[in-house]
Parts: structure tokens; C-alpha cells; sequence
């Protein structure tokens, strides 16, 4: 403000405000007027809670969705020879080493048929099992496919010499054997002409749904037993989904390099076409709704600030005609402006926080808050408080002092 002139007779300069004394003056306004300060800031304190539960509580949701997407094996391949070649294509021994040295790829394992039948006895007729497969399988095979085992256990490396079995879950119906029962004498199925012990039964498994029609022996218990020549008829692949194709491009040419036309590789997962459009819409649905919450609380600031500005014109005369300039003026209703909405966007983005993990905890969802969406609720908050403060921070700063005197 200015006095005239000093003591010295030099005409005043202006006083000069420093930060501090904007934010006081800023905060004035909040103080005196408590309740519409309470109100205004309750506006974008809504619009940031909507912000924060429409991208809180879908992201909850699309994680949830993921990993139910994930437990069907939108990452696993299965790689095998051609049919019917002849020569028949065999791979290598070391195959599923091989496709492991592939820089996405996270896990292998590897089945392989050795031809034999199976029966529950040998009082049985010998056709008793057909449709049933005997596969030679590794011990880290489940985990590859994502199995589960329903009763007894797995292969393991114990086992791997030893003449024991596990069933799939069709198999296991088909021989009558359904379930392992702890501290009762394990059954025992014949295979080619040796008797297995049946240690496990499966549960389905959906990405590889032949195991579930096979009978599994360790691998070299399958050679000692079954003759099996150690050549591997199945590789599944497990691998990082953002690089899948790219892999399902190189993995014949890593199984079988000099011919790999006749490696053939399953195409991905229609699970993970489903997730990857589940992403784009949940991203076009957050942004969208973001949006619509944002716009909604920065109307509110503004329309408030507006309303503000006409009722305290005989304020911002009065200041006017004590010598506040323009840039004062700006500067108060501005920061007011901010203060507002940055009270309500820390407000409404604790009170989303929390509403969204309550919700998300009630549902059984894995709680996911974006860190995007906080940022946005605090520091879009105050962007909101510019853009919303900037149109009544003007009108305020070009009331001529009579014309706002002769309100009061």
C-alpha cells in the first residue's frame, strides 16, 4: 500500500508483498468465511474421491481379472514335431535346457510318450487302458503348466528312479484310482510289465488338458522301466507376456535348428487376448471417468470463486483505495483459489484412498491404488486451483475502487 509521500517529501512507493503475507492474506478469506470455505473445498474434495475410486476401485477389479487370466496361462507355449514325419522328428534330450537359454523365457519343462499301456492289473484286458497315455515327465512339469496336485504328491527327484506314477484326473477316474489316502498302502498300476506305485492324482489341468488323460512316470524311471529313449515329444514354455510372440517366433529354430518348419508352436492363449482388451478398456474407462471427476470439482472452484468475488467487491475496493495494486489483489484471490482446492484434493484422495481398500478388502480383490491417481489428486488439485482461480482473480483485479466502494 501507499502513504502519499514520506517524511521527505518523495512520492511512496508501493509495499511490496512477500509470499508469506499472500498466503496470509489468501488464508484470510478461508478463515472469515469458514463455512463456504468448508463447502468449496468439500466440492473438489469430491471430485478428487471420485477420481481416486474410478481408477482405485477398476484397478483393484483388473488386477483381480489379471490374475485369474494368469492362472489359465495367457504366457505358456507348448512346443512339438511335426505328426507324422518320417523320419520322425526327434528333439533333443536337452530341449527344455535349450528353450531356457531364451531371455524372456521364465520356465520349461518337457513330457515325452513312451508308448506304453497301461492297466489297473494284470488280470485286466490288455486294451483296458487305452486312450490313457504314459507320459515321461520332469519333476518341475506342474509348475510349467500350472498344476495342482488333488491328492498324494508329485514327481520328484527321490522318485525320479523309481517306479511311481501319478495319475491326471481323467486317467485317474478311468482306472478307478481317484484319490491318495495318507497312511493307507498306496495302489499300484501295471505299466508295460512293471508295477508302479501311484503316489498322486491331479487335479484338471486347463492349459495342458492332454495330461489329464495321462499316466506320468519319472524320466528315468521311464528309461529303465520303459525303454524310453530320452527324446522329449512335448516342451512347454513358460515366458514374459509383453514378449511372448516374439519368442513363439524363435523357439523352433532353438529346438530343432536344422529344420525348424517342423517344430510346430502353439499359438498364445486366447486368455491373453481377452486380458490384453481388458487393459485397453480399463485404461480408456479410468481416463474417461478421470476426466469427468476433474472437470466437475474445477467447475465447483470456479463458480465459488466467482460467487466470492461479487460479494467481496466492497473488500477489494476498500484495499484498492489503501493502495493495493492489481498484482496484490490477483495474487490473494489466486491463492485462496489454491489453498481451497489443494485442502480438498488432500482430503478427497485420503478419504478415496481408504474408501477403495475398504471396498476392494470387502470384495476380495488385491488392493491397488495408482500412485497416478494420487499424484493427480494432490498436484491436479492445485492445477485445478490455477485454471479455476485464474477468470475471478482477473474480474477481482480490474474492479474499479469506486465501482466496488459503492457496494459497501
Amino acid at each position: 500500500m501507499t502513504r502519499g509521500k514520506n517524511r521527505l517529501g518523495d512520492p511512496a512507493r508501493p509495499v511490496r508483498l512477500a509470499p508469506s503475507d499472500v498466503l496470509r492474506l489468501g488464508l484470510l478469506g478461508i478463515r472469515v468465511r469458514r463455512m463456504r470455505a468448508a463447502l468449496s473445498a468439500l466440492g473438489i474434495s469430491i471430485g478428487i474421491l471420485t477420481l481416486v475410486l474410478v481408477t482405485g476401485i477398476p484397478a483393484s477389479s483388473q488386477a483381480a481379472l489379471d490374475r485369474q487370466l494368469s492362472a489359465l496361462g495367457t504366457n505358456l507355449l507348448k512346443a512339438q514335431p511335426q505328426p507324422n514325419q518320417d523320419p520322425p522328428v526327434l528333439l533333443s534330450p536337452d530341449a527344455a535346457a535349450m528353450a531356457a537359454r531364451i531371455g524372456p523365457v521364465s520356465r520349461t519343462s518337457a513330457v515325452a510318450n513312451t508308448h506304453a499301456i497301461v492297466r489297473r492289473s494284470d488280470r485286466t484286458d490288455p486294451d483296458d487302458g487305452l486312450g490313457l497315455t504314459v507320459l515321461a515327465g520332469r519333476d518341475d512339469l506342474l509348475p510349467a503348466v500350472n498344476g495342482e496336485v488333488r491328492s498324494g504328491r508329485f514327481l520328484s527327484r527321490d522318485t525320479d528312479r523309481l517306479p511311481t506314477t501319478v495319475l491326471g484326473h481323467q486317467a485317474a477316474a478311468r482306472l478307478g484310482i481317484t484319490r491318495i489316502v495318507p497312511g493307507e498302502e498306496p495302489p499300484h498300476v501295471i505299466i508295460g510289465q512293471t508295477w508302479f506305485t501311484v503316489i498322486g492324482v491331479l487335479d484338471p489341468v486347463p492349459l495342458a488338458d492332454d495330461l489329464d488323460r495321462s499316466v506320468l512316470v519319472g524320466w528315468q524311471a521311464a528309461k529303465r522301466e520303459l525303454g524310453f529313449d530320452g527324446h522329449p515329444t512335448v516342451v512347454y514354455v513358460r515366458a514374459d507376456e509383453d514378449a511372448l510372440e516374439a519368442v513363439a517366433d524363435v523357439l523352433p529354430a532353438t529346438l530343432y535348428p536344422q529344420l525348424p518348419g517342423l517344430v510346430q508352436v502353439s499359438r498364445p492363449s486366447d486368455a491373453l487376448a481377452a486380458k490384453r482388451a481388458a487393459n485397453s478398456t480399463f485404461s480408456a474407462l479410468f481416463l474417461g471417468l478421470s476426466g469427468v471427476a476433474l472437470l466437475v470439482g474445477g467447475i465447483g472452484v470456479a463458480n465459488t470463486m466467482y460467487i466470492s468475488v461479487l460479494e467481496r467487491r466492497g473488500e477489494i475496493g476498500l484495499r484498492r483505495a489503501l493502495g493495493a495494486n492489481r498484482g496484490q489483489i490477483r495474487g490473494q484471490f489466486m491463492t485462496e483459489s489454491v489453498v481451497l482446492s489443494l485442502l480438498g484434493g488432500v482430503a478427497g484422495t485420503a478419504t478415496g484412498a481408504l474408501a477403495t481398500v475398504a471396498y476392494v478388502t470387502y470384495q476380495g480383490w488385491p488392493p491397488v491404488v495408482p500412485l497416478t491417481a494420487l499424484a493427480v489428486g494432490t498436484g491436479g488439485a492445485m492445477v485445478i486451483g490455477v485454471i479455476a482461480g485464474v477468470y475471478p482473480s482477473v474480474r477481482a483485479a480490474r474492479l474499479p475502487p469506486t465501482e466496488a466502494l459503492s457496494t459497501v
